[in-house]
């Protein structure tokens, strides 16, 4: 049975929005419930339509992914369609995305809530106590950027590439730096005169965040490749289960870490490289899916 949801509306439920769904002739589109946790994502109107009408089932289906990004879901979905978000309603949405994904961008939250970058931003100063501190930003188009460019400046400096321009290039999107930057970072590995200007004072800080700051963190890729396994038009098609295969082979799980940090010291610095070569290659892979999937939402029903 679903149970209620956890809902951006600050009001809850619109009685009068119930009725008028109740009273409406047609069918109404199926609600999305989290499978996890059987809370309704999208169509808490809907059901409640239903439960006034008498109805004993109501049509759904489920959502596979973590409680945060059911709640972006959630946000989604109803700024697209049914009772609109009030002001105070994609406020407080723009908060809880704050708290959850403290690395985004203030325009990467915008685009979810309705909302203005500005107010974003005003919204994160103003809370800015109970908002985790990332040293890192998505932004709208997936790109991960440093909020401070020196600090990216020594995550470049593993690559000696054969080909400089290109490896600076592939190196600078995982590093979250410009090319340029990447550059100049490896020559002043090369010439061992020292770390960038103003480092000294922000050493400690860079060498607690030597590893990148765990962005997408909060995805779980193995709940996502099953569910990518349950997908009928995956499932049953050769292309569909040819790419299943693929994706099992590269994902990385939990305890994968641990067998490449065992690797002797020597070879450190190549499996650093080959780590950011692949992070580079699998960016270009999102943003291309990304990409797919602002083409869909925009084409004509």
């Amino acid at each position: 049975m679903p149970r209620d949801a956890d809902s951006p509306r600050l009001t809850g439920i619109d009685p009068d929005h119930v009725r008028a769904l109740a009273a409406c002739p047609d069918r109404l589109p199926p609600i999305i419930v989290h499978r996890s946790t059987m809370k309704v994502v999208d169509g808490m109107h809907r059901l409640h339509a239903a439960r006034l009408n008498g109805e004993e089932t109501v049509e759904a289906r489920y959502f596979e992914g973590s409680e945060r990004e059911a709640f972006l879901l959630a946000i989604e979905l109803n700024m697209k369609h049914g009772l609109a978000l009030t002001l105070s309603d994609r406020k407080k949405s723009a908060m809880r995305i704050l708290e959850s994904f403290p690395e985004w961008s203030d325009r990467a939250v915008a685009v979810k809530t309705g909302l203005s970058g500005k107010t974003v931003g005003v919204l994160r100063r103003k809370y800015a106590g109970q908002i985790a501190q990332a040293p890192l930003r998505v932004g709208r188009d997936g790109r991960v950027r440093p909020l401070n460019s020196h600090k990216g400046r020594p995550k470049a400096t593993g690559i000696v590439p054969e080909e400089p321009d290109t490896a600076a290039r592939e190196s600078a999107e995982p590093a979250g730096v410009s090319a340029p930057a990447v550059r100049d970072a490896q020559e002043r590995s090369g010439r061992d005169d020292g770390p960038p200007p103003g480092a000294g004072a922000e050493a400690g800080v860079r060498a607690a965040q030597a590893g990148l700051y765990p962005m997408g963190s909060f995805v779980d890729p193995v709940a996502q490749l099953e569910a990518l396994k349950r997908d009928p038009a995956l499932k049953y098609s050769n292309d569909g289960r040819e790419m299943i295969r693929w994706l099992e082979a590269r994902i990385i799980r939990r305890t994968d870490p641990v067998l490449v940090l065992q690797a002797p010291a020597h070879q450190a610095r190549k499996i650093a490289a080959l780590a950011r070569a692949c992070a580079a290659q699998w960016n270009r892979i999102a943003m291309r899916m990304e990409l797919v999937c602002d083409e869909c939402s925009q084409a004509p029903n």
